[in-house]
Parts: C-alpha cells; structure tokens; sequence
C-alpha cells in the first residue's frame, strides 16, 4: 500500500509545512541556482518545492520562509533533502546554507542546521538536528543517512604522508583542489594574502630584500617596516639583553613549555658554586637554592645532530645549549649558566653572567636561536598545527554532523586544514621559506619533526599533567601556567556537561563505534601507533572521554594562540629571535665586538623574510571566532545550549580577572587573554 493511502488527509485540504532557510552572512554566500527542498518524513517525503523562483533568493544573509504542501501528513521530519539545479543563463555559483527550519502543521519544530557549502549541481540531504550516537537512530532512514554521510566523508577527506615519521597530513596538494567546506572564507583569504604582500613590498621597498648582508647597526633592524610595532615589540628592543627578560620569556614567551625544575646539575653540564656564586648572592648556595626548588632548566638536547642548512650560499650552524636558570625571591628568573653543547670540555665552556658584555651576550642569542628552532618546529608546528590537522581529518571522517562530539568539535576546526596547506605550499616546501632563510632548512625541519614525534607524549599535550611532570607547579610568575589552567578548567567542565548529557555510562562510550574510530585514526594517522606516547587506541570510559577531549580543544584554542600571538612581537626585533647563525657557536670565552655579533646573526634579507612570515602569522581580528563564541549552532537541544552559556560565563570571568592583573604589569601577558584566543588553529 503506498503512503499516499496510508496517510492521505481525509479532508482533502493540503498539509502544508513552514520552511525556513537561512543563507550565510559572509561574502559571496548567495547564488543565483534554483534551489528546491524535499522535505522526509517517517511516513513518506514532499513533492520536491522550488524555493528561489525568480532565481535572486537564496541571497547573502537572506532568511526567506515558504509553505511547502503535501497531501499527507508525512510524520516526524528526519531529513531535508536541498536540491541545486542551472537557472537560465547564470552560470554556477556555490550557495552556503546556514540552516533549515521545518514547522509542522501540528506546530512541532525541526531545526536542520546546515553550514556548509553547495557547490556544483547536486542534492545534499541534512538530518535533524538533534544529536545523536549511532545507538540513538532508531529509525531506517536515520542509520543509512549515517552510514551514506560518512562512506562520502571517507573518498572526500583523505590521508596522505607528508614526510616520514610525522604526522599524515591532509590528501589535498593545494588550495584550489580544496573543497569549499574546509577552506577560509572570501575575507579571510583577502586578509591573509594582503598582509603578506604588504610586508614583503615593503622589505622590497626599502631594499632589504634585496641585502645579503650584515646590519650595520643593531637599531637598524626596526626599520624593516615602518608601522609594525607595538609597546610589546619597543620593550622588547629595550631590554632584549637584560637577564630578566632572557629569563621571564622562558615562562611568558612564545615557548613557555620548555623550562623544567632542576633537582641535580646534569653531569654533561658541569656547573660549580664557584661559577654562580655571583648572581646567587652571599646569603646562599647552589646546593640549597637545588633543595629550594628555585633552579630550573632548559635542555635543546633534540637540536644536536639536526642537519644545517644553506642560507645567501653559506652554511648556518645549529646549537644544542643547556641553560640552567635561578629564580629571585622577587619572582625574576635569571640565567646562571649557558653551555652551547651537550657535551662538556675545553672546546665547549659555561658562559656565566659574569663575562665579558657580548660573549655572554652572544651566549644568550645563541640559546634564543635554539628557542626559535624547538618553538616553530615542535611547539607551534607539530603541536599547534599538525596536531590540530589530525583531529580535523579524524573528525571529518570518521564523526557524522549528528554526532555530538562532531558538534563539539567542528568549531575548534575551523580552518586548520586550510592554514596547513598554505604551510606546506609557502613555508615548509621545498624553496620555500625554511629553505630560503631557517638554518634548519626543511631538510633539517624533517629530522627535527620525527625526532619530536617520537618524544611527544600525552602527558605534555594535557596541561596539568605538564605542569606536574616539569615541576613548575610553584614557578613564581608563571602566568602561561596560571591563565592556561584557568581555560583547561572552563574547557573540561564544559565538556564535562556535554558528554555527561549523551553518554550515561562507560559502557555508552565503549559501544560508541564511531568514537572508537575517531580516536584509532588520532592514534594511527596522528602518532604513528607509538603506544609509548600514551595516547589511547581506545576510549574506555566517561572520564577518559571528557580529558581527551579538554586536550583537544585546548590545543586548538589556548595552547595554539600561547604560542602563535607574540611571535611578531617578540620576534620583531631579529637579535631576541633569530633564525639562523652564521658562524659556529665560539668554543673559547674570547672578547666579542658587536661587528661580530652582527655579523653571526641574520642578515638583512634574512631578516625581512623571516619578519614578513611572522607578520603574517599574527592573530587576524578579521573572521575571527573568539573562545567559546559559537555562532553556528550546531546544538538544537537547551540543554547543551545552557552548558555554552556557562561556558561563556565562565571565560568572561576569567577574561576580567586577567584584564584587572594586567593593568598592574609593566608587560601584560595577554596570549591567554579569552576574547583573543580564537576557538581554532586558523593562522
């Protein structure tokens, strides 16, 4: 018997339903094709209804509602199918759809949201909104929408190695191969590509660009551009060589995550009484400031044996330092020893703060260099970038839109993919900037990438384990540390609510098979099945859940902007942070004029490469979604709805008490700083 029988309204009068559609806001969202709507129901589906008749509907920011008849009352709304067909004579355009509202006749509301890009001739099916795990669907129509939704997911999103021993990486070689849906927004775009033009014509204006050679002086460095700088960026050529400041960006710079407590002087690291009795003062010793718990270390260990590169055809050089650290009892921390290797003796002295003013100055450069190294490759790129690029990937294949942790997530993966492509098509690709202007190069980037990967533990990725493991829970003035637990606070009670409201149990986690796929790809794709990292296979209860996924949108959101926001700040002034070096490290305590110093740090076209990427880098307000601001919604239900309000309640209470502290700091740190942290790794 078919629907029609079964359902057919006795009156003879039409069903007729309310639809809602609701087009993007951002520029060129609109599209002049013929747009038609199928409404399905568990009692059969509507005529196909065109909802653009005139062909000018469907227009950027439109919100257009229409009365769809049927003959039947087709039950329950599962599913909206959007058909998108040539109109006359305009030529294809791409339409972005940001939600569906169906009213029945009975008044019950269907909300589909949508977001997402229809590009091309097609017909693209929506569920309702609810969220749903796979054991939830109940319905025939539901579980094959599930099934169809991530069997095209899987040909549309696929994995590729990049370079061996790293994480797999996207299976999109470049930008214009990339799918709307994953890809930044018109102005976005714009911004992002002007910025860097501008940067560059002005290095290329001012003829740096084009100067493989030394700095005459050191003040000429800040006129590579003439309106980048910032209060952070004029303190930082102030005071670049004050050991205060040395020490105080080990804790709030743009690598806060290397410093460790140190309970014994390493025995490749021979330092003596005698050699910090100075800076340590009269009152005490090496010995009682180690049982204190107020000596810290900083170990490049993994730079040794990195390959070098070529950079204007002379050969750059790598340091592996270790430099021990003394916190006051005022709070500063201050370096007591520098050792440019990792192996003593005569050829590789302990530079002290009581040499000669540029020896130990050329010291404490040598140590920011090896800072720049570990700080792009592994703390930004490894574990804000293609760390971020995994739980994309993984998301997008293997979590349908219904799912509850896809909406969790999806916002804390905006455009992660895109940003990556563009760093492997400028940055890390052969010629690009690594080759041209990084002692490093992308040869010696591959070696330090696998070496990082085989180390990264989950341990380091969840903060208050971090902290724990250094041993920097009672460091002074540790404000990363201090905001940051703030934010890893606000994101797990967040998540706390949401997994809580749709797994009841352990075992609801167990039998989530698509949970258990997404965390297998994270594991495989993302770790290289290195069961030592201590990142799980599986997920085997509620609270394993809540933690691994607290990591995964800290890491996208805080931990990314900690280590991306002050790169151009801090970096501006090339000595602070530079790239490469271009002499060895010295191996005897001999003078240093300042001609030689300049004459190891970049020079000035180096410098102006490097300079126009990290401009490029900074936070970009254009486009940008703050932590916790979520204006796709994505969540129909009140309840999640209730826990992002509190979630937002909380970060603004957060965001107060940093304002108010940092009105009192002659440098505030504002990295963790909420309504500057964007909810994903986009920049």
């Amino acid at each position: 018997m078919e629907p029609t029988e079964l359902f057919y309204n006795k009156s003879n009068q039409p069903v007729v339903y309310k639809v809602q559609v609701t087009t993007g806001k951002g520029l060129l969202t609109g599209t002049f094709d013929s747009i038609s709507i199928t409404l399905v129901g568990t009692n059969g589906e509507s005529p196909k209804y065109l909802l653009n008749r005139v062909g000018t509907s469907c227009a950027q920011g439109w919100v257009e509602e229409h009365d769809v008849s049927c003959d039947y009352d087709l039950g329950p709304i599962l599913l909206i199918r959007l058909h998108k067909d040539p109109y006359s004579f305009f030529p294809e355009s791409s339409w972005f759809c940001n939600a569906v509202q169906v009213t029945s006749p009975g008044g019950e509301v269907y909300h589909f949201p949508c977001y997402s890009w229809i590009e091309g001739y097609c017909t693209v099916s929506f569920r309702e909104g609810a969220a749903k795990t796979a054991s939830d669907d109940t319905h025939y129509l539901q579980r094959r929408h599930r099934r169809e939704e991530l069997v095209q997911r899987h040909s549309k999103y696929g994995w590729k190695e990049y370079l061996p021993g790293i994480p797999w990486c996207a299976d999109i070689d470049t930008v214009n191969s990339m799918e709307y849906n994953i890809q930044y927004s018109f102005p976005k775009s714009t911004a992002f590509f002007g910025r860097g033009t501008a940067a560059l014509f002005e290095a290329k204006l001012k003829g740096f660009l084009d100067k493989p050679y030394s700095w005459g002086k050191l003040e000429d460095i800040r006129k590579v551009f003439w309106f980048y700088h910032s209060p952070i960026s004029e303190y930082v050529f102030e005071h670049w060589r004050d050991d205060e400041f040395f020490g105080y960006q080990f804790l709030n710079g743009i690598n806060p995550i290397m410093i460790q407590k140190c309970t014994k002087i390493p025995e490749n690291f021979p330092v003596t009484e005698d050699m910090v009795a100075g800076p340590l003062g009269e009152d005490t010793t090496l010995q009682e400031e180690l049982k204190k718990g107020t000596i810290f270390l900083v170990d490049y260990k993994i730079l040794e044996d990195i390959p070098n590169n070529m950079v204007n055809g002379k050969e750059q050089y790598i340091a592996a330092p270790l430099c021990l650290l003394y916190q006051k009892p005022t709070g500063e921390v201050i370096p007591l020893a520098i050792q440019l290797s990792q192996q003593p003796g005569p050829q590789s002295p302990i530079f002290l703060p009581t040499d000669e003013e540029w020896i130990w100055t050329l010291a404490k450069t040598w140590v920011r260099n090896s800072e720049f190294h570990t700080h792009e490759v592994i703390a930004h790129l490894l574990r804000g970038h293609l760390m971020a690029e995994v739980f994309s990937i993984s998301t997008l294949r293997q979590l349908p839109m219904c799912h509850p942790l896809y909406k969790l997530l999806i916002p804390h993966l905006r455009y992660s993919i895109h940003i990556n492509v563009l760093a492997r098509t400028f940055l890390i690709c052969q010629g690009g900037t690594f080759d041209k202007a990084i002692a490093t190069g992308r040869k010696g980037l591959a070696v330090l990438l696998k070496k990082a990967l085989e180390t990264l533990t989950y341990t380091q990725l969840c903060l208050p384990d971090d902290i724990e493991a250094r041993g920097v829970g009672s460091l002074l003035n540790y404000l990363y540390r201090d905001d940051g637990m703030k934010i890893w606070d606000a994101i797990e009670s967040f998540v706390s609510g949401i997994v809580e409201l749709y797994y009841q149990n352990n075992l609801a986690v167990q039998r989530d098979y698509e949970l258990q796929a997404w965390i297998c790809d994270i594991f495989t794709k993302g770790f290289l099945a290195r069961r030592s990292s201590g990142i799980p296979s599986s997920i085997r209860s509620v609270q394993e859940l809540i933690k691994f996924l607290t990591m995964v949108i800290f890491t996208c959101s805080a931990y990314h902007a900690a280590v991306n926001s002050g790169q151009f700040e801090l970096g501006a002034f090339m000595p602070n942070l530079p790239s490469s070096m271009r002499k060895p490290p010295p191996q005897v305590k001999a003078p240093v004029t300042l001609e030689e110093f300049l004459d190891t740090i970049p020079e000035m076209n180096t410098t102006s490469q490097v300079l126009s990427v990290l401009w490029v880098l900074r936070n970009e307000e254009l486009d940008m979604k703050p932590l916790g601001e979520y204006d796709e919604e994505h969540f129909v239900e009140e309840e999640p709805k209730q826990l992002i309000t509190a979630f937002q309640q909380r970060l603004a209470h957060i965001s107060e008490g940093i304002r108010k502290r940092n009105e009192s700091l002659k440098l505030p740190y504002t990295y963790l700083y909420p309504p500057t942290i964007e909810n994903s790794t986009t920049i």
